[in-house]
């Protein structure tokens, strides 16, 4: 304590400071001392300001250590303002100041995040490591009281001798053999390349096989990996290199379900469009306007009302009391919302919900761009 030191920075630039505190880390507290050993970890207070790589060193002879690389992200999304009809009513959190606040936060302790100005003062484009590395970042937001909305996750390319290159990661999963070739049948829709296949250590009824696949083709592949094996499947993944871009990879083929009208579901309503496809929703919630409701049993989108109430007369006619045929909602966690949607679609998350929703709300909106899209 209360020795001078310099600070050496990225850029070999020297600083005289002084070392106010040292606290050594005991069980899960920390305990305050005068000295510290070669090998002991430590807190330091009184160094400001101080970044991390930055070497802090003997003021006689300072010497910097080399600088640990950190891997440049691979993917990226955009975080914009919640314009919703139901923005602020949960969250504390809604402003872009606050959310660019929060992400100049995060820089600090997150060595492997990016944060760049978007196309409008609303929008954010922040890029990190992978999906989970970014649904992190939005669950943590959402539980501290933020109110964001995210496009479709985009993988990062690379240029090179005028080529185009993707991030390549290395897939592994464990299953039972009896659930192998519908594992296989799907990453082999993704582009990948198949390395190793051998019997599960341990487990004489598991397979376990590992992939090199495009980034962009693990977009979706966790749930439906799940769904072909009842829920048995174990997988991993880790970035590996980049690679020359391989051809295209299936998107989404069902369309969606789109609420037409603002207000509180109803099971009558529901029953009405049961053979349209299943629902994210379930009578008594809220929705709004361009929320998407579900997801269709064709390949296009349609509007639908969600909020149809029954008419009460006094008028009786057979077979109109039977029960509504209402199926169990398929809730979205975050992950799967981020995988799911489509480039004119955003997941707005917020401390109590998540929904999917389109980019423009209205659908003459929607219909004038798809008409100036096409021309």
């Amino acid at each position: 304590e209360g020795e001078v030191v310099t600070v050496i920075d990225r850029r070999g630039s020297h600083t005289q400071q002084k070392v106010m505190h040292i606290h050594q880390f005991e069980g899960l507290g920390r305990k305050r001392t005068a000295t510290v050993l070669a090998g002991d970890i430590c807190a330091i207070s009184g160094l400001d300001p101080i970044e991390i790589g930055d070497t802090i060193a003997c003021a006689d002879k300072p010497s910097r250590l080399a600088v640990v690389a950190v891997d440049e992200p691979t993917m990226t999304m955009t975080f914009r303002v919640n314009d919703g009809p139901f923005a602020g009513k949960d969250g504390k959190y809604l402003t872009s100041r606050h959310i660019g606040e929060r992400l100049e936060k995060e820089l600090q302790q997150n060595v492997a995040l990016r944060v760049e100005p978007g196309r409008t003062p609303e929008e954010f484009r922040v890029s990190g490591r992978g999906l989970m590395h970014l649904g992190i970042l939005l669950e943590n937001m959402r539980r501290e009281g933020y109110e964001v909305c995210v496009g479709k996750p985009e993988v990062i390319l690379r240029v090179v001798e005028g080529r185009r290159h993707e991030p390549i990661e290395i897939l592994a999963v464990d299953c039972p053999y009896d659930c192998q070739s519908a594992v296989m049948s799907l990453l082999g829709d993704r582009r990948s390349e198949v390395i190793k296949i051998d019997a599960k250590t341990g487990a004489d009824d598991f397979v376990h096989m590992e992939f090199m696949v495009p980034s962009r083709g693990l977009f979706g592949l966790h749930a439906r990996v799940l769904n072909a094996t009842a829920g048995r499947a174990v997988m991993h993944h880790a970035f590996e290199r980049y690679e020359l871009m391989r051809g295209a990879i299936p998107q989404r083929k069902a369309g969606v379900l789109i609420a037409t009208h603002t207000g509180q579901v109803t099971a009558y309503a529901l029953d009405a469009l049961y053979d349209r496809g299943f629902f994210f929703v379930e009578p008594g919630e809220q929705v709004y306007e361009g929320q998407v409701v579900g997801e269709h049993c064709k390949d296009n989108d349609i509007g639908v009302n969600a909020v149809k109430a029954k008419q009460l007369t006094n008028v009786r006619a057979a077979g109109k009391d039977d029960a509504a045929r209402v199926r169990p909602a398929r809730k979205m966690s975050l992950e799967l919302a981020l995988e799911y949607i489509q480039e004119d679609e955003l997941v707005e998350v917020c401390p109590r919900s998540i929904r999917i929703r389109k980019r423009l709300l209205r659908e003459g909106d929607r219909r004038r761009y798809a008409r100036s899209a096409r021309t």
